[in-house]
C-alpha cells in the first residue's frame, strides 16, 4: 500500500469513523449532563461539560480541516444522531431521580392503597369531585426505578385509571420512604451534589 491508497482509506473511512465515535461520544455526555443538571447534581453535570466540549473541539477542528470531505459531514451528523440515542438508552437504563404519581381512579381505590402502603410506600389520597361524579386521588412519591412495579400495582387493581407521573428534583426525604438503600451503590456520591 503506498502514500497515495493510505491517505485515500484516512481521509474517507479512518477519519470519517473517528468523527463519527467522537460525537456519540460527545453527543452521549451532552445528554447525560442535560440530565444531571435538571436533578441539580453540582459535580458530574460540570465534569461532564468539559469532556463533552474537549471531544466537540476535536471533532469539529477534524472537519474545518477537511471542508472538502462530505463523508466527515454525514460522520458528524449520523454521530450526533446516534449519541442522542445511546445518551437516552443510558439515561433510562440509570433510571436516576425521584418521580411523582398522581392516579385518578373512579373505581374504590381502597385495595389499591392498601397495596401501596403495605409494599412500604407513602401515599395520600383525597377524594374529589370530578366529570362523572366523586374520584380517588392518589399522590405517590418514589425513585424512578420503582415505575415499572407502581404501573403494574395500578394496573392490577384498576387498568382503567389515570395515572401522570412527573419529575421531582427535590424531596424532603425524611418520611417519604425513599431513603431505602439505593440499586447504584457506585452512584450514591453523586446524590451529595443535590
Amino acid at each position: 500500500m503506498d502514500v497515495t491508497d493510505f491517505s485515500f482509506w484516512f481521509t474517507y473511512f479512518i477519519l470519517p469513523l473517528m468523527i463519527f465515535f467522537s460525537r456519540i461520544i460527545d453527543v452521549t455526555l451532552d445528554t447525560l449532563r442535560i440530565v444531571f443538571v435538571a436533578k441539580g447534581n453540582k459535580f458530574l453535570a460540570p465534569l461532564l461539560g468539559f469532556f463533552e466540549i474537549l471531544i466537540w473541539l476535536i471533532a469539529i477542528t477534524k472537519i474545518m480541516q477537511n471542508l472538502d470531505n462530505v463523508a466527515c459531514y454525514i460522520a458528524y451528523a449520523a454521530g450526533f444522531a446516534t449519541g442522542n440515542y445511546i445518551g437516552l438508552i443510558i439515561e433510562e437504563k440509570l433510571a436516576m431521580g425521584i418521580q411523582m404519581f398522581r392516579i385518578i381512579t373512579q373505581k374504590d381505590a381502597t385495595p389499591l392503597i392498601e397495596k401501596l402502603i403495605n409494599g412500604g410506600y407513602k401515599i395520600t389520597s383525597i377524594v374529589a369531585d370530578g366529570n362523572k361524579g366523586s374520584v380517588h386521588i392518589i399522590y405517590l412519591v418514589v425513585k424512578r426505578t420503582e415505575n415499572k412495579n407502581i404501573i403494574s400495582i395500578i394496573n392490577h387493581f384498576n387498568p382503567n385509571a389515570f395515572y401522570s407521573i412527573e419529575d421531582v428534583r427535590h424531596v424532603n426525604e425524611k418520611d417519604t420512604g425513599l431513603n431505602k438503600k439505593s440499586k447504584f451503590k457506585s452512584l450514591r456520591w453523586m446524590r451529595k451534589g443535590r
